[in-house]
This record gives C-alpha cells, sequence and structure tokens, in this order.
C-alpha cells in the first residue's frame, strides 16, 4: 500500500486488473467517454482548419491530434475517425466534452453529440484476438489506428484499434441498446481466457507507464505539443489553427541560441517526433519521466519538484505502474534536463529522490500495440 494519501484511495484491484491486461485481457466500460459527430460536404475543410493532425485520410482511418489555440496551446487532445467520406466521429475524455463541442462551434463547426447513442467497451491484452475471434467471423486483422464495421456475436459493433493502456485490442462501439448484450457475450467469452473486468484506476495507472497525456493535467491551453512531446502528432503538409505560434516559437529559440541564425520558415520543427526536436529546435521546456526512488511514495499531481536543491516545477499526473513496478510522476523541467538526471519530489511532507528517465517505460517500442499478439 502507497504511504500518505496514495494510500488513502488504493486497491488491490487496480494491480490485479493491470496484470491481467497484461498477460490476458482486461475489458473496460469507457461509455462515458465523449462522442463528437461532424458531418457534411465542408466537414473534412472545417476540421482540418482546428485540427494539428493530418486528417484527409481514407474512410476508417483514426488520428490521434489536437486542437489548438492560437498561442499554439492545446484546448482538446482527442482522435478522429473518419467514418466516411463526410462523417467523422471525435472522441474526447468525459469531462471534456462540452468544452470541446463549445470550442468547435465557435470556429463555424456543426457538432452532435452522440455520446448517449452508443456504449463502447475497450477489449485490450494479447488474448484479446483470440477471445473476440470466438464472436466473429469477421477479418479482425486490421491495421492500428484503423477502424471496421464488425458483427460480434448478433451485435453490430464499430470496432477501432486503439489503446490507452499500450496493449493490443480494440474500442468496441454499439448503439446503447445493445450495450448490456455486449458485454455479457464478451464477459462470458473472455473469462475462460483470464479476461478481467477493469476500471479507470488500471487506465490510469497504464497510460503512465506508456506515457500518454491527459488533458487539463500534463497538457492544457498554456502548453504547446513540442513542449509537451507531442510534436509527432503536428502535420507539416497543412495550414492549422495555431501553426503560425508553433513556427514562431521555434523561430524565437533559434535565434536567441548562440550561434542560432533566423531566416528559415521553421515548419518543419513543430512536426517533428519529440525524440528529433534538440538543442536550438527546442522549447524552454518538456514534459519529463520522473520515477521516485521510493516505490511507496506516490504523487497524485500537484507535488513541488527541485533540480540542484531550487525550484523547478510540479508534478502534472502521478501515479503507480504495477507493470513495470515503479512510482512515475510527469512534470515540466528545463529542455537540457536529460534522462539520468536527478532530481527530488515533495510527497507525504519530505522531499522523495527522483530519477529522470525516457520514456515510456512499458513496451519502448510499442510492439505490443501495433504487432498481432504472437
Amino acid at each position: 500500500r502507497p504511504a500518505g494519501w496514495a494510500g488513502r484511495i488504493w486497491s488491490p484491484a487496480i494491480r490485479q486488473e493491470c496484470l491481467a491486461t497484461r498477460d490476458a485481457a482486461g475489458l473496460f466500460d469507457q461509455t462515458s467517454f465523449s462522442k463528437l459527430e461532424i458531418s457534411g460536404h465542408q466537414a473534412l475543410m472545417r476540421l482540418q482548419r482546428v485540427c494539428a493532425g493530418q486528417l484527409d485520410r481514407a474512410p476508417g482511418s483514426i488520428v490521434y491530434t489536437q486542437l489548438l489555440n492560437e498561442r499554439g496551446g492545446i484546448e482538446a487532445d482527442l482522435t478522429v475517425t473518419r467514418l466516411a467520406e463526410d462523417r467523422f466521429r471525435l472522441v474526447t475524455g468525459t469531462a471534456f466534452g462540452v468544452h470541446d463541442a463549445a470550442w468547435l462551434r465557435g470556429h463555424g463547426l456543426d457538432v452532435r453529440d452522440v455520446t448517449s447513442a452508443h456504449a463502447c467497451y475497450c477489449l485490450w491484452g494479447p488474448r484479446a484476438l483470440d477471445i473476440l475471434g470466438t464472436l466473429s467471423d469477421d477479418d479482425l486483422t486490421f491495421g492500428y489506428m484503423q477502424a471496421r464495421e464488425i458483427s460480434v456475436g448478433n451485435v453490430p459493433v464499430l470496432a477501432q484499434r486503439v489503446t490507452f493502456v499500450g496493449e493490443f485490442g480494440w474500442e468496441l462501439y454499439c448503439p446503447s441498446e445493445y450495450g448490456l448484450t455486449l458485454w455479457d457475450t464478451l464477459m462470458e467469452a473472455g473469462t475462460p481466457y483470464g479476461m478481467r473486468p477493469a476500471g479507470y484506476r488500471a487506465i490510469d495507472s497504464m497510460r503512465l507507464e506508456k506515457g500518454y497525456r491527459v488533458w487539463g493535467m500534463d497538457i492544457t491551453p498554456e502548453t504547446t505539443p513540442v513542449e509537451a512531446g507531442l510534436g509527432f502528432a503536428v502535420a507539416k503538409d497543412k495550414d492549422f489553427l495555431g501553426r503560425s505560434a508553433l513556427e514562431a516559437a521555434a523561430r524565437r529559440t533559434r535565434r536567441d541560441q548562440p550561434g542560432g541564425q533566423d531566416g528559415t520558415d521553421g515548419t518543419d520543427a513543430p512536426a517533428d517526433p519529440p525524440d528529433r526536436q534538440q538543442g536550438a529546435d527546442g522549447p524552454a521546456r518538456r514534459l519529463a519521466c520522473l520515477v521516485l526512488d521510493d516505490p511507496r511514495q506516490v504523487c497524485l499531481a500537484g507535488e513541488p519538484v527541485r533540480l540542484g536543491g531550487e525550484p523547478a516545477s510540479r508534478v502534472t499526473s502521478g501515479g503507480y505502474g504495477h507493470r513495470v513496478e515503479r512510482s512515475i510522476a510527469y512534470a515540466y523541467l528545463p529542455a537540457g534536463t536529460a534522462p539520468g538526471d536527478r532530481a527530488e519530489v515533495g510527497v507525504t511532507g519530505t522531499w522523495v529522490g527522483a530519477t529522470v528517465v525516457a520514456e515510456p517505460l512499458y513496451d519502448p517500442a510499442s510492439d505490443r500495440i501495433r504487432h498481432l499478439p504472437t
């Protein structure tokens, strides 16, 4: 059990759910996640303007993207699935649907909130393919970040090959009236394989191990994709709201660096993967992963961080990673901070040593996500 406040909201079930998802499968109810649809002949054009990612892809494609403000700050963090040439579904956090819909409407988009129309269950884990294969005759081997309509038993389902826990599997959407039937069907088929129903606390633990960001904590309207390590999700081949601010920030950084040169357009800098954004092309701060020396000291967010004994930041989110057996925290640190550097985090009234580490901690090559289980 963690020390301090983290131990007050602890349950051994969280660990069991994480390990079951790693070793067999977990079934998660994400019906509460907000679902917004945008359609019409101008849907793509308007979404391209407000989304930093490239959405002009074939129907059935899923794009992870952010909505940026004019300063380049992150107003929303979501996935966009192209259901048809002129129809898109956006999935965002449970608490963010009203905010995100208002932001989109404020930029001229006609948004339908279809959250209550669809149940969503996430089947994730190395046995997910075996489990779903017993219930569907459809081809389930379609690729990562792709969506297909399939049948699961007698239930019509939109299966989206995407994850928020770092394991192979799908988000399974069905009409709400089929929700209970789909859950019972999946539970009956999955239990013999070692599958367990799992909850949001397990999701939060596993997403920290994979370095997946949460809006309102790790990313906000005051942080940019480049600072947050999300530059890979920013398109290089189109214009979008906030792009000018990202390019201007990149030019300022180059100009201010010793030997830096101005006059380049900065087009490529914001969109490069985080590990390629170094030196003069980077921002002044970056979101970094910390591992605490004492695994019983677990951060909840907001804890102060010191570098060299001086105040440097606060924890954006933290928790215990049961698959990697580490106490994990994230914080924005000076860009020059590197893996191996030492820090201190104020937890439960004491300063705990911590090490900056490369992320993600779990399955860094993402083989478990991108490839079919063997």
